[in-house]
């Protein structure tokens, strides 16, 4: 396994419990209230600090697993740069619904957690490419 779909890995799951808990935070603190009073800032800025670091550590320690090698090759390069387009789409598709939530004048709240909905998936989706094409051999050779 090269460093590359290490590092989609960690990212992929890292991703998934991380924002998998802030979800369960938010809608266990929201109760029978709107989720609109629920005072989501903190929650959502320790969520990200979270996610950094731990994509930080894990990857230190998957990177001291196993094959050690940090080179990499043209299939290597090529789902990299295909997993980040993909994922880069849905990032792109987060600040889209957070301009028209702005536009509508809705709630603070919903315009932030469409934001982080859109880096979420971007992290999730853009990863489980990656992890799906090394997973298939990468790419046909013409």
């Amino acid at each position: 396994m090269t460093m590359l779909e290490k590092r989609a890995w960690v990212y992929l799951l890292v991703t998934l419990v991380i924002y998998g808990g802030y979800v369960v935070v938010i809608l266990g603190r929201s109760g029978a209230g709107p989720l609109t009073e629920v005072d989501y800032v903190p929650v959502l800025l320790w969520s990200l600090g979270i996610s950094i670091g731990a994509s930080i550590v894990v990857g230190i320690v998957a990177g001291m697993i196993g094959d050690q090698s940090t080179r990499t090759d043209v299939r290597d390069k090529e789902i990299d740069q295909l997993g980040d387009r993909i994922g880069q789409a849905f990032t792109v598709i987060g600040a889209l619904g957070a301009f028209v939530l702005a536009l509508v004048e809705a709630p603070y709240f919903w315009i932030a957690n469409a934001i982080y909905l859109g880096f979420a998936l971007s992290m999730i989706v853009g990863s489980l490419a990656k992890v799906v094409a090394y997973r298939r051999g990468g790419f046909q050779q013409w």
